[in-house]
């Protein structure tokens, strides 16, 4: 069976030019930055458009031949179809860049190249007469290239080089409109905080790749692998071989947790979620691609990557799924009281990525639903997420506010924005038939089976209070009464914004159905068993169903109707209310440690040293210098009379020590 497939596969173009994929982004980016848009700015934006949607499908493409090769419910082999040697330290330390296909990899590469044509079609009505325009499909093109590229990595070096350059991605792009104060600071915030983050990715890499090489120095290449396997290998890392040696010689959780830094601060799990709102500064069609198929999901995609390795350690994945059942809560609470619609959003996804975290920590190499059901979340999360953001930013394109308390009204105005908006909400809130209500369910069904219940209970919580804050915007903004002037004046978004959101809607009502598991699954890899379902003992969807529309109701009651409930509620609540709706003042312990505590004891007392020792040292030396010079030159006059005095003192001199001696 597989040799038929791997023959059948190794006759697909799409499979043998996957490399493609990441590069015709790059081509663009470096087409349209250098040549086009100095020129012809329209252009620019087709040119950039055009390859990411050559790149989607290419992936589309990719996707059928793989998945006809390896049907569903059969094992989904990884295969790298290109590689070529870059760095060579020794034997076992070799990095290869390359381009790996898998179900995970395709997954993502369909993801990411779909949503990004998608955002790239949007934008070119979103961004028209904005300055910069031909800069911001630069920038966009450079991202979409840098997520492709750490998909497809086969070992984790190249991994961290395209997930650095998502990174200098991101702050181009959340800091496009570079003319405003807190668009920098925004920017220079999600660099500095996922930089801070990084360093522990990187020491964890360092560390796997150090003892990994030692293994194979001490015992080989483990028994199924390539002779030319190399510690950074994925191929390697996630033997489970390797990680129950690693395991037992205590480096695996060290490590682990140290790589899960790094992916907390990329997808924003508290307490490093503080970048992620003041993200919104930048364009919304690129807050669309950052939650939705981008960085914010690369965090999720690493953790799910080394899955078998942190299966081998329990600790490291109930640190991922207590950390990520946590942010799912905290963030979602805040979101209930945020009035700028984008950062309603914005927390929205903070506590949908802390479902598709805990899933993957309530997983186990036995019990492999969580995974499935994470994947299976970010995949259908990419839909609806990115339809919410494009469906916000027509929103605003219209009435030029983020403020929902100056919208309202709007069904009747954007038609076409307020029937695609409410799909993705219905699916945000797990209402069926649409997408969220099944990946949200597979969440709360595996946190069950496994016996993690209070993470179950949270996951419940969690969907009602996201069914509220949902419909909460929804209401406010498009029911009801025009709430300020600009709503007069609103329209429907023009065809290149309002085609995406169709096709967008119509893909968040019918992805659910797909059956995910046969195709994305890790079971097959650790067990044998290509299912890998925990059951849940009663139909999970019965009480998550009624938790969402529990949150819907109280929604409407509090703001569906003329009277004013809400703000009888907040007075109520009081303080309480305050702190939440101030994001419980993270940003402001922050404020404090950093200048109170970091600045003043510990970066002033260095800046001191690094002044006053360092450099004072290095000042000394010359100064030094320069005064020996100038006492030295005091011989060199150039007068013979000089030379003739020295010359007669010196004998004299000589002469004296001489008969001293003698003496």
């Amino acid at each position: 069976m597989n040799e038929l497939a791997n023959n059948a596969l190794a006759n697909s173009f799409a499979f043998n030019n996957a490399w493609l994929i990441p590069a015709l982004p790059f081509f663009s980016f470096l087409l349209v930055g250098l040549f086009i848009r100095p020129y012809s700015e329209k252009l620019a934006g087709i040119v950039a458009t055009l390859s990411v949607s050559t790149s989607a499908a290419l992936s589309l493409w990719l996707a059928f031949d793989y998945f006809s090769a390896f049907p569903a419910g059969a094992e989904h082999p990884a295969l790298v179809s290109w590689s070529f040697q870059w760095l060579r330290y020794n034997e076992y330390l070799v990095v290869n860049v390359g381009t790996l296909i898998d179900s995970l990899s395709i997954l993502l590469m369909v993801v990411v190249t779909f949503v990004s044509s998608l955002v790239h079609l949007y934008s070119i009505g979103y961004m028209k007469g904005e300055d910069g325009y031909g800069r911001y499909f630069t920038y966009l093109n450079l991202f979409t290239f840098s997520m492709l590229g750490l998909v497809v990595a086969p070992n984790i070096l190249q991994t961290y080089i395209f997930w650095e350059l998502v990174g200098v991605s991101s702050f181009l792009l959340i800091g496009f409109y570079y003319t405003k104060p807190s668009a920098v600071a925004a920017s220079k915030k999600a660099f500095i905080v996922t930089r801070f983050a990084d360093l522990f990715f990187l020491v964890g890499i360092l560390l796997i790749a150090v003892v990994g090489y030692n293994l194979m120095s001490l015992f080989g290449v483990p028994n199924g692998l390539p002779e030319n396997v190399s510690a950074f290998d994925f191929a390697f890392i996630t033997n489970s071989g390797v990680s129950t040696m690693m395991n037992n010689f205590g480096i695996l959780t060290p490590a682990l947790i140290l790589i899960f830094i790094g992916a907390a601060g990329k997808s924003a799990l508290f307490p490093l979620h503080i970048w992620l709102p003041d993200a919104m500064e930048g364009p919304t069609p690129v807050s669309a691609l950052i939650h939705a198929a981008t960085m914010v999901v690369a965090g999720v995609y690493l953790v799910a990557r080394l899955f078998v390795t942190f299966a081998a350690s329990e600790s490291a994945l109930l640190v991922a799924a207590y950390l990520g059942a946590f942010t799912c809560i905290f963030a979602a609470i805040i979101a209930c009281t945020q009035n700028d619609i984008k950062r309603v959003l914005a927390y929205s996804t903070l506590s949908q990525i802390g479902y598709m975290m805990f899933a993957l920590g309530v997983a186990s190499a036995t019990e492999t639903l969580g995974y499935t059901a994470s994947l299976f979340h970010l995949f259908t999360h990419a839909f609806f997420k990115a339809l919410l953001f494009l469906g916000a930013g027509a929103v605003i394109h219209s009435v030029h506010t983020n403020n929902i308390w100056n919208m309202g009204g709007l069904a009747k105005k954007m038609p076409i924005t307020n029937i695609t908006f409410l799909i993705a909400t219905l699916a945000i809130s797990g209402v069926w038939p649409f997408a969220g209500f099944f990946s949200k369910d597979e969440i709360i069904a595996a946190a069950f089976g496994n016996h993690h219940y209070v993470i179950f209970a949270i996951g419940l919580l969690v969907a009602g209070i996201t069914a509220f804050y949902m419909f909460r915007i929804y209401i406010v903004t498009f029911l009801g009464k025009a709430r300020s002037e600009a709503v007069d004046h609103a329209h429907e978004a023009p065809m290149t914004m309002t085609i995406p959101l169709m096709i967008l809607a119509a893909l968040t009502a019918v992805v659910g159905f797909i059956h995910f598991g046969d195709y994305v699954s890790v079971a097959s890899i650790i067990t044998g068993d290509a299912t890998g379902h925990a059951e849940g003992g009663f139909p999970i969807w019965i009480p998550a169903l009624l938790s969402g529309l529990t949150g819907i109701g109280i929604a409407w009651f509090m703001y569906g109707g003329e009277k004013d409930r809400a703000t009888a509620v907040t007075e109520k609540l009081g303080v309480i209310y305050r702190v939440i709706c101030a994001k419980f003042y993270i940003d402001e312990i922050y404020q404090f440690i950093t200048h109170k505590i970091i600045i003043r004891f510990i970066s002033t007392p260095i800046a001191w040293f690094d002044k006053r020792i360092v450099d004072g040292g290095v000042d000394l030396t010359g100064w030094l210098t320069r005064r020996s010079g100038a006492t030295l030159s005091h011989l060199q006059t150039g007068q013979t009379q000089t030379y003739a005095a020295w010359l007669i003192n010196g004998v004299i001199a000589v002469v004296v020590i001489i008969w001293l001696y003698a003496s």
